[in-house]
């Protein structure tokens, strides 16, 4: 699934190709790109037609669209391999073209999903904790790249757990944004095997961790994001390059570009977890107290 980087590319796009555009029409090709809108597609349609775009926003992998004056919001769940593209009416449809916006700006907005896990739906935005976010968003954490993120607080947090730190870089409750492969990442560069449990982990290390996540989906924006295949795209349909920038994701049985050891696999949460095991040392079966 696309994490934050990713969302954060197809926001930008957004924001700058449609900011300031009215919906003069939609039209919804397939109801479960609107199954989370529980009125239906025909009110989602009713809804949208005339109405006017002023942000686009995002919080971890979480990205809506702001409708004027400012109460409702369009939120986007690109779900497995939904994308959201900007296309002149001329471009013939996509094959799982599922949502078309015509724009009075003369493009139109398509919601493409070929596996259909993903949607589009309206929602009132709420005051949480300084934010105005999408009801459906309201429980998601700052992620690292939030301005306002707290890393104190959010090792405050881990450290009250008892749980592996990878499942808990994964939780959206705890830090959002952070998937499976920036989890990965982030943990290759701070050397900490995602087994740890998050009660064993110093202060300084949790810090590290989440430094190291900032700093790898940081580098990843800067490419355009990931892409392993033609479903993660812009809005002008182009691929991320950082796939080929990955220190461990991906990687197996080839050598760690810190020491050479050769790059192992393992299942984890119907997953995978990639490692260095010179570099990310197995915590033993039991672990004991804090190091």
């Amino acid at each position: 699934m696309p994490e934050l980087p990713e969302v954060e590319v197809v926001r930008r796009g957004l924001e700058a190709h449609i900011l300031g555009a009215t919906i003069e029409s939609v039209q919804v090709l397939h109801p479960r790109a609107v199954r989370r809108h529980e009125p239906g597609p025909r009110d989602l349609a009713l809804q949208l037609t005339g109405q006017h775009i002023t942000a686009a926003e995002r919080r971890g992998k979480y990205m809506w669209l702001v409708l004027e004056p400012g109460d409702m919001a369009l939120v986007v769940h690109l779900g497995m391999s939904g994308q959201m593209l900007v296309q002149p009416p001329t471009v013939p449809q996509e094959k799982h073209l599922r949502i078309r916006a015509v724009l009075d700006n003369g493009a139109e907005l398509r919601f493409v999903d070929q596996r259909t896990f993903g949607g589009w739906a309206l929602a009132p935005l709420l005051d949480v904790d300084g934010a105005r976010l999408p009801l459906p968003v309201a429980h998601i954490a700052r992620d690292p790249m939030d301005p306002r993120f707290d890393p104190d607080a959010v090792v405050k947090v881990l450290r009250g757990k008892h749980t592996e730190i990878k499942r808990a870089l994964l939780d959206q409750t705890v830090v959002s944004g952070i998937g499976n492969i920036y989890a990965d990442e982030a943990l290759w560069r701070a050397k900490i095997h995602g087994n740890r449990l998050t009660d064993s982990l110093s202060g300084p290390k949790l810090k590290a961790v989440l430094a190291a996540a900032r700093e790898v989906m940081g580098e990843a924006l800067d490419q355009g994001g990931t892409s392993f295949d033609a479903l993660y795209v812009n809005v002008n349909g182009e691929s991320g390059y950082f796939e080929r920038a990955l220190d461990v994701y991906g990687r197996e049985g080839m050598p760690c570009r810190r020491c050479g050891t050769p790059i192992e696999r393992e299942s984890f949460m119907n997953r995978s977890s990639h490692f260095c095991p010179s570099c990310q040392r197995k915590p033993l079966v039991r672990q004991y107290g804090r190091r």
